[in-house]
């Protein structure tokens, strides 16, 4: 009895999760809460969850090594660029090469940026972060261009907004971890994560709604 019980409350448990809506920053659509019950539209949310996850968890990775001077600072670094690569070839499909290969070369030159700024701040070069910490906000708005550019859904406004906070939530885990902040450095990376997956949700929400008939719950098609 106890084993049937414990079956049907995971069966629940996955019901649950499988038929909640994508909050699309701060706000629930009921179309896509439809939309989300086919195979298809359930992977692509999962695959921009996972996606957007990598990428704070090797940020953080990075930020880590880079700061304490860890052997693994290259392999982390290789890692990460990765991640990028892994975003753009999951938006191949649906906008195309020239377009994958676009937001690729963003989301490094993201990374490049950070690195410098995480280097600035490390040294306490004032004049030197405040240079990289203005290319990196500037990076983020070509990021919410480009994709609000492909995508009608998507706010570019919506976009930089929520990549400036992850910037922010960037820089807060810095500062925390320079100043032996441990308990402040680990909000603010668990802030972080929430937070991009909310953003992943926005991608997911967008390309459900902009391709329609690839997430037909009677005519999935898998790009």
């Amino acid at each position: 009895m106890k084993k049937l019980i414990s079956a049907l409350l995971i069966s629940l448990l996955f019901f649950t999760v499988s038929a909640a809506p994508f909050e699309v920053y701060g706000k629930k659509t009921s179309s896509v809460n439809r939309a989300v019950s086919n195979d298809c539209a359930l992977e692509l949310k999962m695959l921009q969850r996972k996606l957007w996850i990598d990428h704070v968890l090797w940020t953080r990775n990075f930020i880590v090594s880079d700061l304490a001077e860890l052997n693994d600072k290259d392999a982390v670094t290789q890692r990460l660029l990765k991640n990028q690569d892994d975003i753009a070839d999951s938006i191949r499909p649906y906008y195309g090469e020239d377009a994958g290969n676009n937001l690729s070369r963003l989301l490094r030159e993201h990374i490049m940026i950070a690195s410098q700024v995480v280097a600035a701040a490390k040294t306490g070069d004032k004049s030197a972060f405040d240079k990289h910490n203005k290319l990196w906000y500037a990076n983020a708005d070509m990021i919410s261009e480009f994709l609000s550019s492909a995508n009608p859904n998507w706010s570019s406004s919506d976009l930089r907004d929520m990549l400036y906070k992850h910037l922010s939530l960037l820089t807060d885990q810095v500062t925390a971890r320079l100043n032996m902040d441990f308990k402040s450095d680990i909000d603010a990376y668990d802030k972080g994560e929430d937070h991009m997956i909310m953003f992943a949700d926005t991608l997911s929400t967008g390309i459900i709604e902009q391709f329609p008939d690839k997430f037909k719950k009677d005519g999935c098609r898998r790009p």
